[in-house]
């Protein structure tokens, strides 16, 4: 005998939307002030020279110039000079 179940979407086939994290501006590009560098959950990227971190731990450019990264200390700066 052929069943069929259930005529609607199973019940845990939900996804959430994707929060669009990462790295926005890479090394070498030029920003101006305020821009968004990059979107992240916690500190995986640390705020260095010519950066500021916001309350949800996104870091944007505090002046103009080019962006670059730097490791020192095995912790990952993000740097506008």
């Amino acid at each position: 005998m052929a069943h069929t179940k259930s005529l609607r979407a199973a019940k845990g086939n939900k996804d959430s939307i994707a929060k669009r994290l990462g790295v926005k501006r890479y090394e070498g590009e030029k920003v101006k002030t305020g821009y968004v560098l990059i979107r992240q959950r916690g500190t995986k990227f640390h705020p260095g020279e010519g950066t500021f971190m916001g309350k949800d731990y996104t870091i944007h450019a505090a002046k103009d110039g080019r962006v670059f990264f730097k490791i020192k200390r095995s912790r990952l700066y993000v740097c506008v000079v």
